[in-house]
Protein backbone atom coordinates (compact mmCIF):
# COMPACT_ATOMS: atom_id res chain seq x y z
CA UNK A 1 0.00 0.00 0.00
CA UNK A 2 1.12 3.64 -0.85
CA UNK A 3 1.86 6.00 2.02
CA UNK A 4 -0.69 8.17 0.25
CA UNK A 5 -3.48 5.58 0.22
CA UNK A 6 -2.20 4.63 3.59
CA UNK A 7 -3.04 8.36 4.80
CA UNK A 8 -6.37 8.20 2.86
CA UNK A 9 -7.52 5.22 4.94
CA UNK A 10 -6.37 6.59 8.33
CA UNK A 11 -8.09 9.98 7.82
CA UNK A 12 -11.53 7.88 6.47
CA UNK A 13 -11.10 6.17 9.69
CA UNK A 14 -10.46 9.29 11.93
CA UNK A 15 -13.24 10.89 9.78
CA UNK A 16 -15.93 7.90 10.81
CA UNK A 17 -14.61 7.63 14.81
CA UNK A 18 -15.22 11.48 14.74
CA UNK A 19 -18.97 10.97 13.12
CA UNK A 20 -19.50 8.29 15.39
CA UNK A 21 -19.13 10.11 18.25
CA UNK A 22 -20.64 13.42 17.05
CA UNK A 23 -23.91 11.00 16.65
CA UNK A 24 -23.35 9.83 20.25
CA UNK A 25 -23.16 13.18 21.48
CA UNK A 26 -26.10 13.87 19.56
CA UNK A 27 -28.25 11.29 20.24
CA UNK A 28 -27.27 12.46 24.32
CA UNK A 29 -28.38 15.86 24.09
CA UNK A 30 -31.45 14.58 22.44
CA UNK A 31 -32.52 12.53 25.39
CA UNK A 32 -31.72 15.24 28.03
CA UNK A 33 -33.83 17.28 25.88
CA UNK A 34 -36.74 14.79 26.27
CA UNK A 35 -36.47 14.06 29.70
CA UNK A 36 -35.47 10.16 29.26
CA UNK A 37 -33.69 8.29 31.08
CA UNK A 38 -30.01 8.04 30.65
CA UNK A 39 -27.76 5.19 30.48
CA UNK A 40 -24.65 4.04 28.36
CA UNK A 41 -26.99 1.38 26.93
CA UNK A 42 -29.60 3.53 25.83
CA UNK A 43 -27.65 6.06 24.51
CA UNK A 44 -25.31 3.41 22.57
CA UNK A 45 -29.11 2.54 20.89
CA UNK A 46 -30.14 5.79 20.55
CA UNK A 47 -26.89 6.54 18.17
CA UNK A 48 -26.65 2.90 16.87
CA UNK A 49 -22.99 2.52 18.01
CA UNK A 50 -21.52 0.04 19.61
CA UNK A 51 -21.69 0.40 23.92
CA UNK A 52 -17.96 0.38 24.14
CA UNK A 53 -17.63 3.72 22.46
CA UNK A 54 -19.67 4.83 24.87
CA UNK A 55 -17.16 4.66 27.30
CA UNK A 56 -14.50 5.94 25.54
CA UNK A 57 -12.64 9.20 26.92
CA UNK A 58 -14.22 12.37 25.48
CA UNK A 59 -17.95 10.68 25.36
CA UNK A 60 -18.05 8.67 28.97
CA UNK A 61 -17.46 12.37 31.21
CA UNK A 62 -20.30 13.66 28.76
CA UNK A 63 -22.32 10.76 29.79
CA UNK A 64 -21.95 10.72 33.48
CA UNK A 65 -22.59 14.33 33.55
CA UNK A 66 -25.70 14.42 32.20
CA UNK A 67 -26.80 10.97 34.60
CA UNK A 68 -25.28 12.97 37.85
CA UNK A 69 -27.69 15.83 36.26
CA UNK A 70 -30.86 13.47 36.21
CA UNK A 71 -29.79 12.23 39.48
CA UNK A 72 -30.32 15.49 40.89
CA UNK A 73 -33.90 15.79 39.87
CA UNK A 74 -35.09 12.40 41.49
CA UNK A 75 -37.18 12.41 44.41
CA UNK A 76 -36.85 10.27 47.08
CA UNK A 77 -40.20 8.31 46.03
CA UNK A 78 -38.98 7.70 42.71
CA UNK A 79 -35.74 5.76 44.18
CA UNK A 80 -38.21 4.12 46.58
CA UNK A 81 -40.75 3.04 44.20
CA UNK A 82 -40.95 1.93 40.13
CA UNK A 83 -41.35 4.60 38.01
CA UNK A 84 -44.99 5.06 36.49
CA UNK A 85 -43.15 4.10 32.84
CA UNK A 86 -41.94 0.88 34.74
CA UNK A 87 -45.52 0.02 36.62
CA UNK A 88 -47.46 1.07 33.10
CA UNK A 89 -45.11 -1.44 31.06
CA UNK A 90 -45.55 -4.25 33.63
CA UNK A 91 -49.45 -3.80 33.38
CA UNK A 92 -48.97 -4.10 29.92
CA UNK A 93 -46.79 -7.14 30.00
CA UNK A 94 -49.47 -8.85 32.44
CA UNK A 95 -52.24 -7.62 30.02
CA UNK A 96 -50.59 -9.54 27.22
CA UNK A 97 -50.24 -12.47 28.80
CA UNK A 98 -53.46 -13.04 29.65
CA UNK A 99 -54.84 -12.57 26.20
CA UNK A 100 -52.11 -15.18 25.12
CA UNK A 101 -53.66 -17.47 28.02
CA UNK A 102 -56.49 -16.84 26.59
CA UNK A 103 -55.86 -17.32 22.74
CA UNK A 104 -54.43 -20.60 23.41
CA UNK A 105 -57.29 -21.79 25.02
CA UNK A 106 -59.45 -20.75 22.76
CA UNK A 107 -57.72 -22.31 20.27
CA UNK A 108 -57.35 -25.49 21.59
CA UNK A 109 -61.17 -25.06 22.53
CA UNK A 110 -61.75 -24.61 18.71
CA UNK A 111 -59.82 -27.58 17.51
CA UNK A 112 -62.21 -29.80 20.11
CA UNK A 113 -65.13 -28.28 18.05
CA UNK A 114 -63.74 -29.07 14.88
CA UNK A 115 -63.23 -32.40 15.52
CA UNK A 116 -66.59 -33.18 16.65
CA UNK A 117 -68.05 -31.09 14.09
CA UNK A 118 -66.35 -33.20 11.18
CA UNK A 119 -67.00 -36.03 12.64
CA UNK A 120 -70.53 -35.29 12.72
CA UNK A 121 -70.65 -33.30 9.42
CA UNK A 122 -69.03 -36.53 7.78
CA UNK A 123 -72.32 -38.54 8.07
CA UNK A 124 -74.97 -35.70 7.16
CA UNK A 125 -73.24 -32.92 4.79
CA UNK A 126 -71.97 -33.66 1.14
CA UNK A 127 -68.99 -33.18 0.80
CA UNK A 128 -69.09 -30.14 -1.08
CA UNK A 129 -70.46 -28.43 1.80
CA UNK A 130 -68.10 -30.04 4.14
CA UNK A 131 -65.27 -28.83 2.19
CA UNK A 132 -65.99 -25.09 2.67
CA UNK A 133 -66.94 -25.93 6.42
CA UNK A 134 -62.98 -26.54 6.59
CA UNK A 135 -61.78 -24.13 5.07
CA UNK A 136 -63.51 -21.82 6.83
CA UNK A 137 -62.45 -23.11 9.90
CA UNK A 138 -58.94 -23.49 8.44
CA UNK A 139 -59.11 -19.65 7.69
CA UNK A 140 -60.42 -19.03 11.21
CA UNK A 141 -57.52 -21.55 12.70
CA UNK A 142 -54.59 -19.42 10.67
CA UNK A 143 -56.12 -16.12 12.14
CA UNK A 144 -55.81 -17.17 15.56
CA UNK A 145 -52.32 -17.99 15.11
CA UNK A 146 -51.81 -15.04 13.54
CA UNK A 147 -52.82 -13.02 16.41
CA UNK A 148 -51.11 -15.49 18.93
CA UNK A 149 -47.46 -14.71 17.00
CA UNK A 150 -48.39 -10.92 17.10
CA UNK A 151 -49.32 -11.17 20.93
CA UNK A 152 -46.29 -13.45 21.46
CA UNK A 153 -44.07 -10.37 19.52
CA UNK A 154 -46.08 -8.01 21.40
CA UNK A 155 -45.09 -9.32 24.82
CA UNK A 156 -41.05 -9.88 23.85
CA UNK A 157 -41.25 -6.33 22.59
CA UNK A 158 -42.77 -5.62 25.98
CA UNK A 159 -40.38 -7.60 27.97
CA UNK A 160 -37.09 -5.83 26.28
CA UNK A 161 -38.44 -2.09 27.33
CA UNK A 162 -39.53 -3.43 30.68
CA UNK A 163 -35.83 -4.46 31.10
CA UNK A 164 -34.39 -1.21 29.87
CA UNK A 165 -36.48 0.73 32.09
CA UNK A 166 -35.51 -1.09 35.00
CA UNK A 167 -31.57 -0.98 33.47
CA UNK A 168 -32.45 2.71 33.42
CA UNK A 169 -33.79 3.11 36.87
CA UNK A 170 -31.01 0.93 38.00
CA UNK A 171 -28.65 3.38 37.14
CA UNK A 172 -30.23 6.34 38.44
CA UNK A 173 -30.69 4.98 41.58
CA UNK A 174 -27.04 4.07 41.86
CA UNK A 175 -25.90 7.03 40.66
CA UNK A 176 -28.08 9.10 43.19
CA UNK A 177 -26.40 6.83 45.93
CA UNK A 178 -23.05 7.62 44.83
CA UNK A 179 -23.32 11.61 44.77
CA UNK A 180 -25.25 11.11 48.08
CA UNK A 181 -22.10 9.16 49.04
CA UNK A 182 -19.59 11.85 47.57
CA UNK A 183 -21.48 14.41 49.40
CA UNK A 184 -21.51 13.25 52.38
CA UNK A 185 -17.76 12.66 51.95
CA UNK A 186 -17.51 15.95 51.29
CA UNK A 187 -19.15 17.48 54.28
CA UNK A 188 -16.70 15.43 56.78
CA UNK A 189 -14.42 17.55 58.49
CA UNK A 190 -10.80 16.85 57.68
CA UNK A 191 -8.59 16.58 60.77
CA UNK A 192 -4.82 17.50 60.27
CA UNK A 193 -2.24 17.64 63.06
CA UNK A 194 -2.82 16.09 66.34
CA UNK A 195 -4.80 17.88 68.90
CA UNK A 196 -2.90 18.76 72.34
Amino acid sequence: MSPRSADHLHQARRDQSRHKRERVLAALRQMQRRGEDITFAAVARRAHVSQWLTYADGIREHIDTARAHQATHLTTSATQAPSPGTASLRTDLELARAEITALRHERGTLRDAVRHHLGHQLDTQHTGDLITRIDELTATTRRLNTDNEQLAHDNTALRHQLTDAEDSLAGARTSLRQMIKDQNADAQPTITGNSR
